[in-house]
């Protein structure tokens, strides 16, 4: 049997997204597939009330309000309207919530105007079909690993980790790693922040 070979990846190819992720001022982001595992709860109550339940890895929203002390700007668009959500990003500092968009590019683009931003100081992190708009658009587009193949083929980089798995802690530390902060981070944690 012949042995294997190991696709290398070129060191040029990691030039090219430090590149980009140097530039990016705002992380935009889905919810359901990558803040969470993809899953939606819905518990029915007797009375005919029904109430979500979303699960939220505690690495990423440590990871968010970190990147936010270092001026790493925030936003979340999402397709579905939930309470959950909006308490999540209250807690984490995020600082654009865009919900119930349907259409995410038009979103997308009111945040763009709202930050006084360019697409090449964006990134943006999703996992399914209708986040392919705004993935076309953004100076660094990031696939989570559990992401439909067209998200992945879409992206300049797709996470190790799943969705609400810490695969937006990934992105986190991709960025500051190359903004040139992860020392200062951990500097700042080692003196209490």
């Amino acid at each position: 049997m012949p042995a294997r070979r190991v696709a290398r990846t070129q060191p040029n190819q990691f030039a090219g997204l430090r590149a980009r992720a140097r530039r990016i001022q705002l992380l935009l982001m889905d919810v359901d597939g990558v803040l969470t595992d993809g899953r939606i709860y819905l518990l029915g109550w007797p009375n005919g009330a029904v109430s979500e339940l979303k699960v939220f890895h505690a690495q990423d929203g440590a990871a968010l309000k970190l990147a936010r002390e270092l001026g790493l700007r925030t936003g979340i668009i999402t397709g579905r309207l939930s309470a959950a959500t909006e308490q999540r990003a209250r807690e984490i500092g995020i600082e654009f919530l865009c919900q119930n968009a349907a259409a995410k590019l038009p979103a997308y683009r009111s945040i763009l105007q709202q930050a006084g931003l360019e697409d090449t100081q964006v990134a943006y992190i999703g996992d399914d079909l209708p986040d392919l708009p705004v993935l076309r658009c953004v100076g660094l587009a990031v696939a989570v690993n559990n992401a439909v193949l067209e998200v992945k083929r879409a992206a300049h980089y797709v996470t190790r980790c799943r969705g609400g798995e810490g695969a937006v802690r990934e992105v986190v530390e991709l960025l500051l790693r190359a903004r040139g902060q992860w020392s200062q981070l951990l500097r700042l944690l080692r003196e209490g922040l």
